[in-house]
């Protein structure tokens, strides 16, 4: 006949904490309010649930390396124009797009916010459960091309497999050069069609070969980015660095 001494070997064996911490604790309640055992354990299952989902988030938020603080509750929704905000409001609460393996690109200049709504989107895809990555174009270059330079470009983009939306940012940026150009490349024909990008980018398609620096390659990545993509314009907006430069400005100096 199983004892209650063996229990805490048990609950390790089977890795659950959450309830080898709380279950004495628990079952003395549950003795004060009468609950069966099914209510007691389905509270133990659900606290162990609740733990390891926080535990998770959390571990993604970090490995996600998203820029603190840009949320979708510290955006300036003054800012933007109500077509704007249209455009924008899907992704604070949906995940089919990147289910579907579909791309978002944010286009626009300088200072209009790209950055905090791509982070913005990342941040709640974490918190559903959706394995997020954050990387400069810059950085996403440079680590691409050091795996190249190792012969482990290959091994690296089934690694970033894992996450299901890649985000890069200020692709507009990335030093123009045929090595760091076809890894770009090759990061986008490897992601076709089974896993998402979130690309914000400060110059529009037109301007695009100055990244690629090759006229067939530059068609070739926008046919893939497109194919299954939603394209969010917000060149009409002002600038926030722009309107906060002239409110420091328009402000009297201290006495």
């Amino acid at each position: 006949m199983p004892t209650s001494h063996s229990l805490p070997i048990l609950l390790k064996t089977l890795y659950l904490s959450t309830v080898a911490q709380q279950w004495q604790e628990v079952e003395q309640q549950a003795k004060q309010e009468g609950w069966s055992y099914a209510q007691y354990l389905s509270y133990l299952c659900e606290q162990e649930v609740c733990l390891r989902k926080t535990r998770r988030i959390a571990r993604h938020q970090k490995e996600a390396t998203l820029p603190p603080g840009k949320l979708f509750s510290t955006l300036d929704r003054a800012f933007y124009k109500p077509v704007k905000l249209e455009q924008i409001e899907p992704f604070k609460q949906q995940i089919e797009w990147v289910e579907e393996a579909q791309n978002l690109l944010l286009f626009g200049p300088s200072g209009v916010g790209k950055t905090h709504i791509g982070a913005a989107i990342g941040y709640y895809l974490v918190e559903k459960g959706i394995r997020v990555k954050f990387l400069t174009a810059t950085a996403a270059v440079q680590e691409l091309q050091l795996a190249k330079k190792e012969l482990k470009l290959q091994e690296m983009l089934f690694k970033w497999d894992k996450y299901q939306l890649i985000i890069i940012d200020d692709l507009g940026y990335v030093k123009k050069s045929e090595a760091e150009t076809s890894v770009l490349f090759e990061l986008i024909a490897h992601r076709y069609e089974s896993r998402s990008l979130l690309i914000t980018s400060n110059q529009a398609f037109s301007e695009w070969e100055s990244v690629f620096g090759d006229t067939m390659m530059t068609v070739a990545a926008i046919d893939r980015l497109v194919h299954h993509a939603r394209i969010i314009d917000l060149t009409g907006e002002n600038s926030f660095r722009k309107q906060q430069a002239t409110l420091q400005q328009s402000r009297p100096p201290d006495s």
